[in-house]
């Protein structure tokens, strides 16, 4: 059974995920910014897949260790243990360099690629417990191909995909699986107000079906790094 836990779950890709999972069989926690806004997403996704009681909210900025370690804990002891983590919180600020400031940069770094580092320690020493385990990291091909205005956001995708394959060669070993999911084009609210004809993009339950394949794939199996497109170009 999964237990997991969605870091950025009360919307978008993260709040597919979470629905999937769910009609997986799955318990689940989610994350978001607020307690009002975690706790409307929990209750919409619970109502939907008519399980209230396997899903639940909760607040969390993942820049903050001490509070990561808490919603780790409290995830662990509401669902009775963790075998899926999902790193999924994350901002953009699409910004020249010369323009950006020492907040905004540091909002996205810590935001994108810390709060991935801190959650991941918080969740390891039990997943070690549960024997079998995942960790997604949810990136973008950001990551690696690269573009004007978005110069931390590239750079803590690059760091995440970096990271992701570190911490995969090191935890393999002890039943724990890590993959970097690099979506593409997503038809997401995430950089801003949508514009125009966007029914060519990815559509957020198309990342959300990759985890779920990902996590029913043989023991023997480990998929590291997922890149996403869409189909066509437009």
């Amino acid at each position: 059974m999964y237990k997991a836990l969605v870091t950025g779950g009360t919307r978008g890709i993260g709040r597919a995920i979470a629905a999937a999972i769910l009609a997986a069989g799955g318990h689940v926690v989610i994350t978001g910014r607020s307690a009002r806004g975690a706790g409307s997403a929990a209750r919409e996704l619970g109502a939907t897949a008519a399980e209230p009681s396997r899903v639940s909210g909760i607040e969390l900025d993942v820049r903050d260790r001490q509070a990561v370690d808490r919603a780790v804990a409290g995830a662990i002891d509401r669902m009775g243990g963790l075998n899926v983590l999902v790193n999924n919180a994350g901002v953009g600020v699409f910004r020249e360099v010369a323009a950006m400031s020492d907040d905004e940069w540091g909002r996205v770094i810590e935001t994108n690629l810390t709060g991935v580092f801190y959650c991941s320690r918080a969740a390891l020493p039990q997943m070690k417990k549960e024997g079998t385990a995942w960790i997604v990291n949810i990136a973008s091909l950001a990551g690696r191909n690269y573009f004007a205005t978005a110069g931390a956001y590239c750079a803590s995708k690059a760091g995440l995909v970096a990271f992701s394959e570190s911490l995969m060669l090191e935890v393999r070993d002890a039943g724990i699986r890590v993959t970097v999911v690099m979506p593409g084009s997503v038809a997401t609210d995430f950089s801003g107000e949508r514009r125009g004809d966007d029914s060519w993009k990815l559509q957020p339950a198309d990342v959300a079906q990759v985890v779920v394949d990902l996590l029913r794939h043989p023991a023997r199996s480990l998929p590291s790094k997922v890149e996403m497109r869409p189909s066509k170009t437009k």
